[in-house]
């Protein structure tokens, strides 16, 4: 018998946390196939994700735009190859509005926790705020790269002056003549560090570990080229596949790091001979890890940036803080007013600490206690109905987000519509057919640059847990066809 609607409560077929790119995809996906009764639950006031938080100067991304969007919408007005952070949020504001996503999300509404009711067949997802929605499906879209991360270094208290996490830039701070800590040297910080470069008085980059850097040069595109993309047929499409298939070739440098990532890795070498003409620097900067092992950076400027007479690169351990600024191991006192954390994300929590508990109470949290695993980055046993958007293993090193984003949305909806036909109320996995894809998953790692070295791609027994260990069109054979006999049906 259906549970009986509770006071505060509102029923819908689907709820979907998140309305970033991930929550937006799934959203239009069901929209387009008839799946209307849907509530995004979105944290933040307004939708966007990680490109709605992260504003700090030079913020772009670094897959050309018309790879990094949906492949049904898109835009032929990109400014440059790859879109700064602003333009992003507005063709992703752009593309929720055009399809009807607007009305459906629910802002300002951290999500506490998710639990499956075995005898009614439904989630029931409550907020911080006491709210509740009870849903036949629920679609989790939380994603790897929305918890900031600052690591526990003594002291950080004692500084006398305004500390910040790059995902979260305090733009009312004025850096203008101030002395800038920067603790991290990884993707986030070669974007800001050389604009911020130019107007802070001294600027002190703390890395732990160099980069491999291959050249962009970001400019904005010229009349012509905007025109020719806009108005000659097949263009666009052209540069789209041209992209698809440079990526993956990044891809194949990762999976083969002795034959196809030499040749890369020569490349990059080359390149960062040429910018990095101080050999102090170069020394502190040059990477000692195979090519691909961990994220590859894409800049013409970083590098340079770190040989400015008002830049200094430090690659000495952090003691602790004090009252003057950073004490490394050697002893010296760095003098800074301001730190800018640029450590990057929580990628290996995912959507915790949300709780999330599915058939018979259990919670993901102890079912992944050993690292997280799910059938296709999407679906994971004894939890009935219930997708991920960019869960473990779906993250790309060399292609765009989006195409995976696509993949599980029209999977998702798949499954959906299977339950439906079968007058099912669930639809969940096999515990066998999750082990088994988790296990030869994990058995095409090595051999390959992401077991190289140690990186926030594995989690803390050593598995790589966000990263999908092949090439996109791989994940697009593996998720065209959502195939029932890998589930079960109540």
């Amino acid at each position: 018998m259906p549970r009986a609607t509770l006071p505060g409560m509102s029923r819908t077929r689907v709820v979907v946390v998140g309305a970033g790119f991930g929550g937006v995809a799934a959203t239009i996906e069901l929209a387009r196939h008839g799946l209307t009764d849907v509530n995004v639950l979105e944290a933040a006031p307004e939708i966007g994700g990680t490109w709605l938080y992260n504003t700090y100067p030079g913020a772009a991304c670094d897959v050309p735009s018309h790879l990094y969007s949906f492949s049904y919408a898109q835009r032929r007005d990109w400014t440059r190859l790859c879109s700064p952070q602003a333009e992003i949020l507005d063709y992703l504001r752009g593309v929720a509005r055009d399809h009807g996503v607007l009305e459906k999300v629910v802002c300002s509404t951290r999500v506490s926790s998710c639990a499956w009711d075995d005898d009614t067949a439904t989630w029931t997802v409550t907020a911080e705020d006491g709210r509740t929605w009870e849903a036949e499906a629920l679609i989790v879209a939380t994603g790897q790269l929305n918890q900031p991360s600052i690591p526990r270094i003594e002291g950080l208290d004692d500084v006398a002056g305004h500390s910040f996490h790059s995902a979260r830039w305090d733009h009312a701070h004025d850096l203008t003549g101030r002395r800038v800590a920067v603790i991290g040297s990884g993707a986030s910080a070669a974007q800001f560090v050389p604009e911020i470069a130019k107007q802070v008085a001294h600027l002190t980059v703390f890395q732990r570990t160099a980069n491999w850097f291959l050249p962009r040069r970001n400019r904005r595109y010229p009349g012509w080229v905007r025109a020719a993309v806009r108005h000659v047929p097949g263009l666009q499409a052209y540069r789209r596949a041209f992209v698809f298939h440079y990526a993956e070739a990044l891809t194949a440098s990762i999976r083969h790091p002795r034959t196809i990532g030499r040749v890369l890795a020569l490349r990059s070498a080359a390149f960062m001979r040429l910018q990095l003409r101080d050999p102090e620097v170069r020394r502190k900067a040059w990477p000692d890890y195979t090519f691909g092992c961990k994220r590859v950076l894409f800049s013409s400027t970083y590098l340079p940036a770190l040989q400015r007479p008002n830049v200094e690169l430090v690659t000495e351990p952090i003691a602790r803080f004090v009252p003057d600024g950073v004490r490394t191991v050697d002893g010296r006192v760095h003098a800074v007013d301001t730190v800018i954390w640029a450590t990057g994300f929580a990628t290996t929590r995912f959507m915790f600490p949300m709780e999330i508990r599915g058939s018979g109470g259990i919670e993901l949290e102890k079912v992944w206690a050993d690292g997280p695993h799910a059938h296709l980055g999407m679906t994971v046993p004894g939890f009935p109905s219930m997708f991920l958007m960019y869960g473990p293993n779906t993250n790309t090193s060399g292609g765009s987000i989006i195409f995976y984003l696509e993949q599980q949305a029209a999977y998702a909806r798949q499954a959906l519509q299977a339950m439906r036909a079968r007058g099912a109320s669930s639809v969940v996995v096999r515990e066998d057919v999750e082990a088994a894809s988790d296990a030869a998953l994990q058995a095409r790692f090595p051999g390959t640059a992401w077991l190289a070295c140690d990186s926030w791609y594995r989690d803390r027994t050593g598995r790589v847990v966000t990263n999908w260990p092949g090439y996109m069109s791989e994940y697009k054979r593996a998720t065209d066809r959502f195939d029932p006999a890998e589930y079960e049906f109540a």
